[in-house]
This record gives structure tokens, sequence and C-alpha cells, in this order.
């Protein structure tokens, strides 16, 4: 029996044994009368009492109240006569029958049902119905108990749904089962003045083979995305390390390669400045030299020396330097080729007679990537 069925008759019941009661009462309360003699047993008193009891179980059953959220059918001779509104009202007594129907919103458990999917795999499902009786009138005209009823077909769909769908279906699409359980519950429930407002699936588990099955697989799925990930993170590992090691030896070149040029323009520097005190140092050597010559042609006995034509330029030009004179002279001196525009740009020689004078510092600029040595030096 439904729980709705079950306080309908409590509800019947409770109001017949109200009923009886009063009507004990009223036969206990003579009864005391007549044994203790406080009434004389006459047919008139008889008469009255009959009477009496009639009267009490006539107002006891005229008088029918209706709670807030209900409405009653009322049936006089059996036959449907209106709906009771919630409230208080007097209906023919001993051959009217009044039937309670609750207006609130109302759940019904379907009970855990078995099914074959459409992939041939056992599963169990339960659902909870709610539904809400809309038209009390054709609840108790077209249908025995309204509950009952929509709860085995509620039970008949829901082993049709699962049995139109797949495993994997029935347990990752819940709200499509919850749907069309509710879309095929919604034709018969309105002809029985009931909607259903809503089906909730609370659970679908498969057998326990498959379930085990299930278990491996993911299991085997979680094994293969960790390997992977483990895969990735090692080519990523990889690529980073190869990326590191090519920046670093193309630091390492282009540092060799600077060094490679500093230490070519060190050597060119080098090399114009041991030229550059040849050039200066020259002059003063063969002066030098000039002088122990003069110096041993001194100390000989013969009166008559031949100098050569340079050699004269060379110690006039040094006793100019040594006393000062400014006797001009139309004498070329001895001078040391120069280097043409192109290779003293190359070969930085303007900054380093600037260093060699000591006027200041000269930045050398040197391109790593850009620099490249002539191998001809016109």
């Amino acid at each position: 029996m439904s729980d709705s069925a079950a306080r309908e008759l409590g509800k019947k019941s409770a109001g017949l044994s109200t009923r009886a009661s009063v009507t004990v009462l009223a036969l206990f309360a003579v009864g005391a009368a007549v044994t203790f003699d406080l009434i004389e047993f006459s047919p008139l008193v008889v008469a009255g009492l009959a009477l009496l009891f009639v009267a009490v179980a006539a107002v006891s059953s005229a008088v029918e109240i209706v709670e807030a959220y209900e409405k009653e059918a009322l049936t006089v001779f059996g036959e449907f006569r209106e709906l009771l509104e919630p409230g208080i009202h007097f209906v023919p007594p001993f051959v009217s029958q009044t039937y309670p129907f609750d207006m609130r919103t109302q759940t019904i458990d379907v009970p855990k049902q078995e099914a074959i999917t459409e992939d041939n795999s056992p599963v169990t499902a339960d659902a909870v119905v709610y539904i809400k009786v809309m038209d009390a009138k054709r609840a108790f005209l077209e249908v025995d108990d309204y509950r009952r009823a929509t709860s085995n077909l509620a039970q008949t769909t829901l082993r049709a749904v699962l049995g139109d769908m797949e495993l994997d279906e029935t347990l990752s699409k819940r709200e499509k089962i919850n749907r069309r359980i509710q879309r095929e519950l919604e034709g018969p429930t309105d002809e029985w003045g009931v909607r259903v407002e809503a089906v909730e699936v609370r659970e679908v588990n498969p057998s326990p083979d498959v379930q085990r099955a299930m278990e491996k697989q993911s299991s085997a799925e979680r094994r293969r995305r960790a390997m992977i990930l483990e895969a990735q993170g090692e080519r990523r590992s990889a690529v980073e390390t190869a990326e590191g090691d090519k920046q670093a030896n193309i630091l390492e070149a282009q540092g060799e390669k600077q060094a490679s040029v500093l230490e070519a323009q060190g050597e060119s520097i080098s090399t114009v400045l041991r030229a550059k005190s040849a050039e200066s140092m020259g002059e003063r050597a063969i002066i030098e030299r000039g002088m122990e010559a003069l110096e041993e042609i001194g100390t000989s006995d013969s009166t008559t020396f031949v100098l050569p034509q340079e050699m004269t330029s060379l110690l006039s030009r040094y006793g100019k330097h040594l006393t000062g004179s400014d006797v001009g002279s139309t004498e070329s001196s001895l001078e040391s080729m120069g280097f043409d525009e192109e290779t003293r740009e190359m070969l930085g020689i303007d900054s380093i007679e600037e260093l060699a004078a000591g006027d200041g510092d000269v930045d050398l600029e040197v391109d790593s990537a850009d620099i490249e040595l002539e191998d001809d030096i016109e």
C-alpha cells in the first residue's frame, strides 16, 4: 500500500473512530444512568435516548473539516458530487463519504530496477519522481491510486530508457535519462490529473564484473597518461638542454671570434708601434754611428776625409737640434715611408698616435659579429 493511500485510510479511520467514540460514549452514559437508577427506565426514556444517539451521530457525520493543503472528493450514495476546498463543510450525514487528496508536491521512490543496456551490459538503477496533483477530480475518477500507478509507470520507463542506451551513456548522461523518463511519464499522468515535476536518477551501477573491468581500464588509462606526461617532460627537458647548449656554443664562438679579432688587432697595433719606434729612433742611431765614425776619423793621421752627403745632412740636423740654431737649410731630411689612408684607418694608426702623444683616451669598438680581417694590406 502506498504512503498516500495509507494516509487517506488513516484519516478515514480517524473520522470513523471519532464518530464511533461519540456513539460509544453516549451509550455508556445511558447505560450508567440506568444502572445506577439515575433515570427511570421506560419506553419514553428509551425513545429519547435513541433520538439523542441519532442526533449525535448525524452531527458528527455531517461535519467535515478539510486541511489547508488538501482537497476532498465528496460522494453521496456513491455518486461524485463535488470537491471540498480547505475549511469546514456540512455534508449529508450517513450517506456521504469523502476522499482527501494532498495538493502539495509529493515524492515517489522508484525501487531499483535491473536492465540490459544496448551493448548487452547489465545495470541496476533507481530514481525519485516528484509529482503534484493538479486536478483532484480526475485523480479520483480516472485512476485507482495515482501514486502507485505513477511508481509502476516510472519503473517500466526507467528500464526501457536504460535498454535504449549504451553503458557509457547510462553512466555519464544522467540528465538525458531524467529528461527521457519525465517526457515518457507526462502523457499518461496528465490523463490522471497529475503533473510530473521532475525525475532524478540516483544511482546507475553496472554489474560487479563490469565494474572490475572498468577499474582495470581506468587504471591502464591513468598509467598511459602518466607515461605520456613523463615522455613529454623528458622531450621538453631535452629540447631545453639542446637549446641551452646551442646558446652556449654560440656565445663561446662569439667570444673566441672576438678574442681572435682583439688579438689580431693587438698584434697590428704592436707592429705599428714598433714601426713608429723604429721610425723615430732610426735617424738617432745613424747619427750616433756617424759620430762614432767622426771620432775615429779625428784620431786618424790623415788630413783628408770624404764624407757622404747624407752624413753631412744628418750632422747638420743634429747640430741644429743640439744648438737650437735657426739657420735654414734646404737639404732634405731622411723620412720613412708612410702608410696609405686605407691602411692607416684599418690599423688605427691615428688612434695609436693619439695614445702615444697622450692626448686622451681613444675608444676602439669591436663588433664581434661583423669585423672581418682583410688578408691583403695594400
